[in-house]
């Protein structure tokens, strides 16, 4: 392995300013960044550990979950206030990983993870996501389990957190300390499209420390799943992931929150299809018709078209399910 220098500043404030210097990264969790280190694909000069400045709270008031970056998967899925007013997000949790893993990773790291395409985590191969210009081999090569939706011709890869895509549906907000001062982000705004610099994944500024996810009240968040396939029953990505909450009121779609993974670069809210649903029955004809209406933007390749279809049964069959509860 590659020599690196390690610091483990005592606050918050030591860690934005050591970051500060060229080739650094932040160690959390470790459970992506070590590994991505052992195949060459990160080189880090110095990694700023830190785990001890990360909060690993999880706090409810007034119905507003806030989670520490800090916390661990398992202590966010079994938090009461989780289990029983966002079932998404302990769902989307629980399908994440082994139970190992989630005992280690940390809610930041989660968020930040990066791709597992097969072309970014071999360093033999061209990758535009590695090195700009390069080439993405996966648009003519393997590119069963990649993007059809948001993708571009420099990059289709995917985003590969599940508790990402229960958090997008739920509007999250994500917590930032930078240089300049505290910032709050929308969690479908902290990822970036690709376009033709699919190196920058996100809007954080060099050296920002996600501190904070808050999720705000939803009334309708007991109403909620996720559901996750993929190609082996355990320890596997999603090659296609929904999460949805929805709100009935006399048979009728009163609101909706949906969220598509395994798709995109990034988790994918589904404003369309949300808002075709609004107002209508939950009828199989106009929930296939809302899909329809979303995956109109996909632009699948060769072997991954199978994914529209995939997705929209995922996601009808899950909204089915939420419907038939709330009339019970």
């Amino acid at each position: 392995m590659r020599q690196f220098s390690y610091e483990q500043p005592a606050n918050t404030a030591d860690a934005l300013a050591i970051a500060d210097a060229p080739n650094t990264r932040y160690l959390g969790g470790g459970t992506n960044l070590v590994d991505l280190m052992k195949l060459g694909v990160e080189q880090p000069d110095l990694l700023v550990d830190v785990t001890s400045l990360l909060s690993r709270d999880i706090t409810a008031q007034d119905g507003v979950l806030r989670i520490g970056a800090g916390a661990s998967s398992p202590d966010l899925a079994g938090h009461p206030t989780v289990r029983q007013s966002f079932p998404v997000l302990s769902q989307a949790l629980l399908a994440g990983a082994s139970g190992q893993l989630r005992n280690v990773a940390t809610v930041g790291g989660n968020l930040l993870q990066r791709t597992r395409c097969a072309y970014f985590q071999d360093v033999t191969k061209p990758c535009n996501k590695r090195q700009p210009g390069s080439a993405c081999p996966a648009r003519q090569g393997d590119h069963r389990n990649l993007a059809i939706l948001g993708g571009s011709e420099h990059c289709i890869a995917t985003h590969p957190s599940d508790m990402a895509v229960a958090l997008a549906a739920l509007g999250a907000v994500v917590h930032v300390e930078t240089a300049r001062g505290p910032q709050q982000i929308a969690l479908i705004d902290l990822y970036t499209d690709p376009g033709d610099r699919p190196d920058r994944e996100t809007v954080l500024a060099p050296g920002a420390i996600i501190t904070a996810v808050q999720v705000p009240a939803l009334s309708f968040g007991s109403v909620s799943r996720y559901v996750k396939v993929r190609e082996r029953a355990s320890y596997a990505f999603a090659i296609g992931s929904v999460a949805a909450a929805l709100d009935i009121d006399g048979g009728i779609v009163r609101d909706v929150r949906l969220a598509f993974g395994a798709v995109a670069p990034k988790p994918w809210r589904a404003s369309r299809a949300e808002n075709a649903l609004r107002g209508q029955e939950p009828s199989e004809q106009n929930l296939k018709a809302a899909l329809a209406a979303e995956l109109d933007q996909a632009r699948p390749l060769r072997d991954n078209a199978y994914k529209v279809g995939l997705i929209t049964n995922i996601a009808v069959g899950v909204l089915s399910d939420l419907a038939g509860e709330t009339e019970r």
